[in-house]
Order: structure tokens, then sequence, then C-alpha cells
């Protein structure tokens, strides 16, 4: 017995001692994309706005980071005109026609795995979270993939007070999130997160950037 908790414990040990990979960035450098073609998102939510809350906050910190984005709107048209109009469908078009239709370097897939309100019986909270790849439109090599999400109750102290006070509270919470529809909100942040160059795994700044090749050491 002793033999086997000395065991767990140096299984502990050494999955708590293990570092991350680093992301390899060596297919990013060697691309070079200066312009990108935002996919609208494919929503796995349950919440029917999702896909077009996140879209519409995604250009702005891409573009801070320095690259081009194709307009989102000029996108969905251009998608309409073609008869595709599920989000699925766009992110099945081929490589090459999307290099074709849009001229830009790279196409940004995005999923959103959650968005909205969680109830528990005793709290609730605003999550969206996304998921994101980068994909060269001119070779199909996949450039960058990562992830992100935000949450109401970060930072959030813990609840203070008898059952009835965090019942009535995660009432208002619920009420005010429905109303104001705060996921609007958190996919905002997410999307800050998620897209703004510079942050430790994150994207590389693009050529607009003056940080332009200054991560890429």
């Amino acid at each position: 017995m002793t033999r086997y908790i000395s065991l767990l414990l140096f299984c502990f040990l050494v999955q708590g001692c293990a570092t991350r990979t680093p992301v390899d960035y060596s297919a990013f450098k060697e691309s070079r994309p200066k312009s990108i073609l935002v996919l609208p998102p494919i929503n796995n939510s349950p919440d029917v706005s999702a896909s077009y809350s996140v879209l519409a906050q995604v250009t702005h910190p891409l573009a801070e980071s320095g690259y081009y984005v194709i307009p989102v709107s000029l996108v969905a048209e251009a998608f309409k005109e073609n008869g595709l109009t599920q989000p699925t469908e766009m992110h099945a078009t081929s490589l090459e026609k999307l290099n074709q239709i849009f001229g830009a370097d790279s196409a940004l897939y995005l999923t959103i795995t959650k968005f909205g309100p969680i109830y528990t019986v005793v709290n609730s909270e605003t999550l969206v979270a996304i998921d994101a790849k980068l994909v060269d439109l001119r070779n199909g090599k996949t450039l960058w993939v990562g992830k992100a999400q935000a949450s109401s109750r970060e930072g959030e102290q813990q609840q203070q007070g008898g059952l009835a006070v965090i019942l009535i509270s995660a009432i208002v919470k619920q009420v005010m999130a429905s109303t104001l529809d705060a996921g609007h909100k958190y996919a905002g942040i997410a999307s800050e997160r998620l897209l703004t160059a510079g942050q430790k795994d994150g994207i590389l700044f693009g050529p607009r950037s003056p940080n332009y090749g200054k991560d890429a050491q």
C-alpha cells in the first residue's frame, strides 16, 4: 500500500513539473500572411446569436495585431451569392476556392464551444469559449491553433450570506444575463484574448504592426 501511494505521489510530482510544449511557429514565420479571411464561426452552443456576436468582434484584435482583414460583410455576401448560408458549408469550401474568390493569404476558422449563461442551483455565470485555427490558403498549412474563453465569474468574490441570499443573487444574475445579452460582452473579451498578438502561444504580429518580426526571433 505504501509503495502504491509513493508511486501516485511520484506521478503527481512529475505531472506538476512537466512544462507545456511550446507552440511551433515555423510555418507561421515562413508563411508571413498579410491578410486574413475570417469565416463565420461554427456555433456549437444553443444560442443562435453566438456566431454573429463573435464574428462582429474578431476584426478589431486582428487589425490591431497588424493584419488586413477581409470585411466580414463582404465575405457573408459573397458566400450568399454562391448559395452558402451555413458556417459548416463555408468551412467546407476548398482552400483554393477561398483564395481565388477573396485573394487572402490565410483563413481563420472559428468554433464556438460555449456561449451564454450557465445555470446551477445556487449560481449562474456567462461563459464564452472559442477555438481557432489559422490556415495558409496558398499551401494548406496550419499556421496556428489557439483557444480562449471569458467568464462573468472571473474575479468574483465568494458569495456571503445564507442560502436565501445566495438563491436571490443567482436569480438576479440570470435575469441580468438574459436582459443585457451578457454573452456579447464576454464574446468580445474572449475574442481579444484569442486574437491579440504578443501573448503567450498567441498569433504573431502582422506586417502592419510596428512590432512585426519582433516576436518571431
